[in-house]
């Protein structure tokens, strides 16, 4: 770990520059505290990007297989997209009215994941927070449920953990308004029978879920427990929340189409709009007949939800290009191609070296975990986790051009990643492997 911080330090000299010149200026050096996090003790600092390439300051090129952390899951600056932003910015960027591009949008929404209802935001935590008020309002009911380890962005009632049976604001969760406990009840993935008694009180206005967890390694549903979720919200009156922001990964559709969920919301950010801040959710013809009395225009501005620059028109545009361009069903054919060809590379390193590790895949991201045998919840995944060795192979990908997620060890393929990409990932991740096993 000493020579790959020193060979990082000794190799990225502009951008250690520019994190020292940031201090005076930025908290910790960074625009956003997560920027913290990455391996080399300072962030490398971007000058530009193309399809599934950057350039840092200092001139080395990465295959990048973060992408943003989904943001830039249609690969960086795609043309389609470019263009549109640049012809929408010539002709305005907010208005406060909707352009011809929102009822195409709301259209293509409906045919990917079956909701014929939208409404659009800037991020997916702003779209959970708005599905959450809106679940409130047409149940009466004063709690959430989320599971154990979920991510749903900064949305305040799932910074919340389950340890021991007892219920925790998540660790970091910085002034929390109220205590978590008090608007939000947890269960495990997988977890049927306590996901059923939690439900069983009434007293929960919405089942908020990543169909699959993404964000503690990825975290699979076992065979019928998306069945058994459907069964228990719908038999005890609660409505459930499906949030696709990262398992949009599973096909155009997400995980909801892929597999055939009946939801009654989708929620959905990061990539939809190339990068340009857009988000969006979607629910059903019954919940829109529910609603249409509960959103008066005269309380339409004091509701909670929405903003001055929701549904502008430069995210619209954006979205439009991708959705028609580029995140389209040909183009998720290949990346979820990719995402096999990247699970088959590290699972051959892993056999071929006899380690204690497994590799995970949904669609075309995939994800590695530093334990035998895959996790079934939140809990047995986290209770493995090995920052050090996390740091450590960061690091070694990052010292030989390669980018993976800053959190966790995943991968994301884009529609302008490259089979020679993800060779040169199995090839770094085998030589990492040789070094800690040698």
């Amino acid at each position: 770990m000493g020579r790959e911080l020193r060979r990082f330090r000794e190799e990225h000299p502009a951008s250690l520059a520019l994190f020292e010149r940031a201090k005076a200026s930025l908290l910790s050096g960074v625009p956003m505290n997560w920027m913290t996090r990455w391996a080399g003790g300072f962030p490398v600092f971007a000058k530009e990007a193309d399809g599934a390439h950057f350039t840092d300051v200092d001139g080395r090129t990465y295959v990048d297989l973060c992408l943003g952390d989904t943001g830039a899951m249609t690969g960086h600056a795609p043309e389609p997209t470019v263009r549109a932003v640049t012809e929408q910015a010539r002709r305005g960027i907010t208005l406060m009215l909707p352009t011809e591009d929102a009822p195409w949008v709301g259209e293509e929404l409906s045919r990917r994941f079956g909701l014929p209802v939208w409404q659009f935001a800037l991020t997916a935590t702003d779209a959970n927070r708005f599905v959450i008020r809106l679940a409130r309002r047409l149940t009466g009911r004063p709690k959430i449920l989320v599971h154990n380890w979920c991510y749903h962005g900064t949305v305040d009632e799932t910074f919340i953990t389950l340890e021991d049976g007892v219920l925790r604001p998540r660790e970091g969760n910085l002034g929390p308004p109220v205590d978590p406990s008090v608007t939000t009840k947890v269960v495990e993935f997988n977890d049927i029978p306590a996901l059923e008694a939690a439900l069983a009180p009434g007293d929960v206005a919405c089942v908020l879920a990543e169909p699959a967890l993404t964000n503690i390694g990825i975290v699979l549903p076992e065979p019928g427990y998306h069945e058994a979720l459907r069964e228990i919200t719908r038999k005890t009156g609660t409505l459930l929340v499906i949030d696709e922001t990262h398992t949009i990964c599973a096909g155009p559709g997400g995980f909801t189409r892929a597999y055939g969920l009946e939801p009654d919301f989708v929620t959905i950010g990061k990539p939809i709009a190339g990068g340009i801040p857009a988000a969006a959710y979607g629910f059903t013809t019954e919940i829109a007949e529910l609603l249409e009395p509960l959103t008066s225009e005269e309380e339409a501005d004091t509701g909670g939800i929405g903003g001055t620059l929701a549904a502008n028109a430069l995210s619209f545009a954006a979205m439009r290009a991708t959705l028609e361009h580029v995140l389209t069903d040909e183009a998720f054919g290949r990346m979820i191609a990719l995402g096999g060809r990247f699970e088959a590379g590290v699972q051959s390193v892993i056999d071929d070296r006899a380690l204690p590790w497994h590799v995970t895949r949904l669609g075309c991201r995939a994800e590695y975990l530093f334990q035998p045998e895959r996790p079934k919840n939140g809990s047995e995944a986290a209770s493995r986790i090995d920052p050090e060795l996390d740091r450590f192979m960061h690091l070694y990908a990052l010292n030989r051009g390669i980018l993976m997620t800053p959190f966790h060890n995943m991968a994301l393929m884009s529609p302008a990643t490259t089979e020679q990409d993800v060779d040169l990932h199995t090839k770094v991740f085998d030589e990492a492997a040789a070094e800690l096993f040698a």
